[in-house]
C-alpha cells in the first residue's frame, strides 16, 4: 500500500513539471506615450485562448503576470487606446499606452474634484487641452492655449499679463477660479486678474476649462468659469530636457526639466527665464523667472505622500494701453517710463493620499502661499491740468500717481474623502477646507514730472504722503459633497453642495477718509451653493447633459473697504441654467460637443454717484448672459486632425444704473458676440516626427463703452506652427499673425477717450530643446 502511495505521488510531481516550465512570468512597466507618467489601475490580459491570465498595475505602473503560455497580452485603462503586444517585441519591459482621440473619452479630473471621470459623464461643459497640444502648440503664454477652447479669450495684455471673458465680457472681475491641481492659485477676496502670470508653464502637463458656476465644488469666484492647471509627475522614463527660444520682437527664453523614479521616490523640475527687452512699444520690457519641484514618496502600494513647491520672480514694465490718435496713425510712444509691476509668489503643497480599497480613498493636504504685488500703475497717473467748469486748471508739467503693494500669506488645509458604493453605482465625495490668510495693503502719493513738448511723463519724485495702509484677516471656512448615482443604466445624476463662511477682519492704520478707507471692522457672509445635473448616454457615441448651479462672490477687500466710509456689500450671486449634448460618429473620427446657458447674476457691486457728489459701491446690478457654445473634433486621416471652437453670447446690463448714468437694457460693453477659434493639423506618415499647423482666430466686434455710443469692429489672426522631433531634438517654428493684421485685444471707451491694447505684429518664434534623457536611457 505504501508503495502505491508513493508511486502516485511520484506520478503527480512529474506531472506538474511540463505545466511549471511551461508557466511564464510577464512584468514590466505602463507609462503614459506624451508624458511618460506611470499609469496606475492600467489591466493587463493575456490574449491566448483559454488563458484567462489577468492582473493591474499598481502605484507605480508595475506589474507581474503568470500565465500557462503567455505570447500576446492586451493593455488598457480608462482614457487610452487599448495596445495589443508581444513582450518579446519590448525587451526592456517599457509599455507605453496613448491617451484616444476621441474628446468625449477623454478623462477629466475637475468634473469631481480630482476623481477622474469619462467626459461623457460629466454633466457640465468642460473642455481639455491636452499634454501632446501643448507641446504641439509650444505656447509662451498661455492665452496661446487657453483661446482654443470654445467660448474662451483669454486677453493678451503683453508680458503674460492678461484679462479673461468666459460666459462674461472681457473683464478685470473676480468672475473666474484659477486653480493648480484643484488648489486655487491665490486666496479669496484677494482676486487679481493677471493671477495666471504666476503659473509656471513649463510645469504644466494639462490644462481643464469648466465653463459657468462651479461654487459648489470649487467655492466663490468660480463664475464664468474654472481653469485647472495639472501638473506634471515624476516620470518612469529618465526625463533630462533643455530648450531655448527667440522670436524677432525681442523675446528670449530659456527651459530646463528633469523628471526620473528610483524606489519608493519620484523627482521632477521644471521651470523656465524669459525676458523682452527692446520690443515693438518702448518701455515693455519685462523678465520672470520660475521653477517648481516635485518629490513623491510611495510609502506604500495604498499610501502616498507627493510634496510640491513653486517659486516666481516677476517684473514687467507697465505701458497702458494707446490713444486713438497713434492707433490711427500707426506712430506709437510709450507716455509712461517709469511704470511698472513685479511680483513675488512662493506656494507648498504637501498632500497625503491612501487608498483604503478599490473603493475608498481619502486625501489630506497642506498648503502655503505667499505673494506680493508691487506697483507703480499706469492707470493711477493723472494730470494736474484738467478741465474745471469752463476753464483749465492746473499745471502742465505736473501729474499725479501712487505706488502700491499687496501682500498675503496663505495657511489652508483640505481634506477630502471618496467612496463607492454598490448601490446604483454611486459614488460619494465629501470634505472640508480651512484657509487663514492675512493680508497687508499700502499706497504712498507720488509727484510725477511730465514733458509739455512729448507730453512724456519723465520722472517721479516720493512724498510722505501716505494714501492707504491697512490689513484685513481673511478666513474661510468650507464643506463640500459631491453624489453621483444611476437610477437607471443610462442616467447618471450628480449633485453637489457647499457650504462657504467668509470672515474678513480689518485694520485700518490711518485717518478713515475717502483714501484711506473705512473704519477698523469685521465683516461675515455665508453662502450654500448647489448644483444639479444629470447625463443621459444613448449608448457611448450620443448623449445629452443639463444643469442648474448656482455661484457667488463675496467683495474683494479693496470694494469693501478702500475709499469706503461704511462698508455694506453682500456677495454678488448668480443663477446658471445650463443644457447640452455630445456626439461621435465614424468610430469617433468626428465629434461634437454643443452647450447652451443663461446666466443671470444679481448684487452686482456698481458704483453709485452720491448727493454730495462722492462715489461708494454698491449692491444694485443685474446683468444676463445668454450664449451657445460648439466644439467640434474631426480626423478624416490619420494624418490630418481638424478642430473648431465657436461660441455666440449676448450679455446685457438688465438693472444697472452706475455714476448715476443708467445702463439698463444695453449690451455690456467689452462682449463680443462672435468669437471662434479653428485649427488643421497635418503630421505625415511618411516623415515621422513632422508636424504642421495653422490656426484662425476670430473675435467679432463689440460696444466699446457701456452707453453703446461706439463699437471695435473686432479682428481675424492667422497663426502657423510647424515643428520637428529627432529622437532627442526637437525643433519648431510658429509663425504668429501671418498676414500681420493691425488689430488691438480689447478697446474701451471713457471719459478720458479710447484706449487701444496693441496686439503683436507679425514675428516669428524659433525654438530648440534636447532631451538628455533618451541618451542616459541608452546607456
Amino acid at each position: 500500500m505504501k508503495n502505491i502511495f508513493s508511486g502516485a505521488l511520484l506520478l503527480f510531481l512529474l506531472l506538474q513539471v511540463p505545466h511549471a516550465y511551461a508557466q511564464k512570468k510577464v512584468s514590466g512597466k505602463i507609462v503614459d506615450g506624451n508624458t511618460k507618467e506611470a499609469i496606475p489601475g492600467a489591466t493587463i490580459k493575456c490574449t491566448m485562448k483559454d488563458c484567462g491570465s489577468y492582473c493591474m498595475s499598481n502605484g507605480s505602473g508595475e506589474f507581474t503576470m503568470h500565465c500557462d503560455n503567455c505570447q500576446e497580452f492586451s493593455i488598457s485603462s480608462v482614457g487610452y487606446s487599448p495596445l495589443v503586444i508581444k513582450p518579446s517585441a519590448y525587451p526592456g519591459n517599457i509599455f507605453e499606452i496613448f491617451p484616444v482621440h476621441n474628446e468625449l473619452q477623454q478623462v477629466v479630473v475637475s468634473a469631481n474634484r480630482g476623481e477622474g471621470v469619462k467626459r461623457s459623464l460629466a454633466p457640465v461643459a468642460i473642455s481639455v487641452i491636452s499634454h501632446r497640444l501643448l507641446q504641439d502648440t509650444k505656447p509662451i503664454s498661455a492665452d496661446q492655449v487657453l483661446n482654443k477652447v470654445s467660448g474662451v479669450n483669454m486677453v493678451n495684455l503683453g508680458n503674460e499679463q492678461h484679462q479673461m471673458s468666459i460666459r462674461q465680457p472681457m473683464t478685470t472681475k473676480s468672475l473666474f477660479l484659477y486653480l493648480e491641481d484643484g488648489i486655487p492659485i491665490r486666496t479669496t477676496g484677494l482676486f487679481n486678474h493677471n493671477a495666471l502670470l504666476e503659473m509656471n508653464m513649463a510645469a504644466v502637463k494639462s490644462i481643464e476649462v469648466i465653463k459657468g458656476p462651479s461654487s459648489s465644488l470649487y467655492g466663490s469666484e468660480a463664475i464664468g468659469g474654472v481653469v485647472n492647471f495639472i501638473t506634471l509627475a515624476p516620470t518612469a522614463i529618465p526625463v533630462l530636457k533643455v530648450g531655448a527660444q527667440l522670436n524677432n520682437i525681442g523675446y528670449r527664453r530659456t527651459d530646463l526639466g528633469s523628471s526620473f523614479q528610483k524606489g519608493k521616490w519620484g523627482f521632477a523640475t521644471s521651470g523656465y527665464y524669459a525676458s523682452k527687452t527692446n520690443g515693438y512699444l518702448e518701455y515693455s520690457d519685462f523678465h520672470k523667472a520660475t521653477v517648481t519641484a516635485r518629490i513623491d514618496y510611495a510609502v506604500s502600494n495604498k499610501t502616498k505622500l507627493v510634496n510640491s513647491v513653486t517659486w516666481l520672480d516677476y517684473y514687467s514694465d507697465m505701458s497702458g494701453g494707446i490713444d486713438s490718435a497713434m492707433f490711427a496713425s500707426r506712430t506709437f510712444k510709450n507716455l509712461h517710463t517709469f511704470t511698472y509691476r513685479k511680483v513675488n509668489a512662493f506656494r507648498y503643497r504637501s498632500t497625503l493620499s491612501h487608498a483604503w480599497s478599490e473603493n475608498s480613498k481619502t486625501s489630506f493636504t497642506v498648503l502655503y502661499r505667499k505673494n506680493s504685488i508691487g506697483q507703480n500703475p499706469a492707470y493711477r497717473v493723472k494730470d494736474d491740468y484738467r478741465k474745471q467748469g469752463n476753464v483749465y486748471v492746473g499745471k502742465k508739467d505736473l501729474a499725479h500717481g501712487e505706488i502700491n503693494e499687496s501682500r498675503f500669506s496663505s495657511y489652508s488645509v483640505i481634506a477630502q474623502h471618496k467612496q463607492d458604493l454598490t448601490w446604483k453605482k454611486a459614488v460619494l465625495t465629501a470634505g472640508g477646507s480651512i484657509d487663514i490668510s492675512p493680508s497687508t495693503y499700502d499706497a504712498s502719493y507720488i509727484r510725477i514730472k511730465k514733458d509739455t513738448l512729448t507730453k512724456k511723463y519723465i520722472n517721479y519724485q516720493d512724498t510722505d504722503s501716505v494714501l492707504t495702509n491697512y490689513n484685513t484677516r481673511l478666513n474661510n471656512y468650507a464643506a463640500f459633497l459631491n453624489f453621483e448615482f444611476n437610477p437607471l443604466e443610462k442616467l447618471r445624476i450628480v449633485t453637489s453642495l457647499r457650504y462657504d463662511i467668509f470672515r474678513y477682519g480689518f485694520d485700518n492704520h490711518l485717518r478713515p477718509s475717502s483714501f484711506s478707507g473705512s473704519p477698523d471692522t469685521s465683516s461675515r457672509f455665508h453662502r450654500f451653493s448647489p448644483k444639479i445635473g444629470f447625463t443621459y448616454n444613448f449608448g457611448g457615441s450620443a448623449g445629452i447633459y443639463a444643469n442648474y448651479s448656482e455661484g457667488f462672490v463675496p467683495p474683494q477687500v479693496s470694494e469693501l473697504y478702500t475709499g469706503v466710509k461704511v462698508p455694506q456689500l453682500k456677495p454678488s450671486t448668480f443663477y446658471n441654467y445650463e443644457a447640452g449634448a455630445w456626439l461621435a460618429l465614424f468610430r469617433g473620427k468626428l465629434t461634437a460637443d454643443f452647450s447652451i446657458y443663461q446666466l443671470e447674476g444679481t448684487n452686482e457691486i456698481i458704483s453709485v454717484k452720491l448727493d454730495d457728489g462722492s462715489f461708494a459701491n454698491q449692491n444694485a446690478g443685474k446683468t444676463s448672459h445668454k450664449g451657445i457654445e460648439l466644439g467640434l473634433n474631426a480626423s478624416p486621416a490619420k494624418s490630418i486632425s481638424l478642430r473648431f471652437g465657436g461660441a455666440y453670447s449676448v450679455h446685457r446690463f438688465v438693472d444697472f444704473t452706475e455714476k448715476g448714468v443708467k445702463y439698463d437694457g444695453n449690451e455690456m460693453n467689452n462682449a463680443p458676440r462672435w468669437m471662434h477659434n479653428a485649427e488643421l493639423w497635418y503630421k505625415p506618415l511618411f516623415a515621422k516626427g513632422l508636424r504642421i499647423g495653422l490656426e484662425w482666430q476670430h473675435i467679432g466686434s463689440y460696444y466699446t463703452d457701456p452707453k453703446n455710443t461706439a463699437r471695435y469692429e473686432g479682428y481675424h489672426v492667422i497663426n502657423f506652427r510647424a515643428g520637428y522631433q529627432l529622437k532627442a531634438i526637437e525643433l519648431w517654428l510658429n509663425l504668429m499673425n501671418v498676414a500681420d493684421n493691425y488689430y488691438s485685444y480689447v478697446t474701451s471707451k471713457s471719459a478720458f477717450g479710447y484706449s487701444y491694447q496693441l496686439a503683436e505684429p507679425r514675428n516669428f518664434n524659433l525654438g530648440m530643446s534636447y532631451d538628455l534623457g533618451k541618451l542616459l536611457k541608452k546607456q
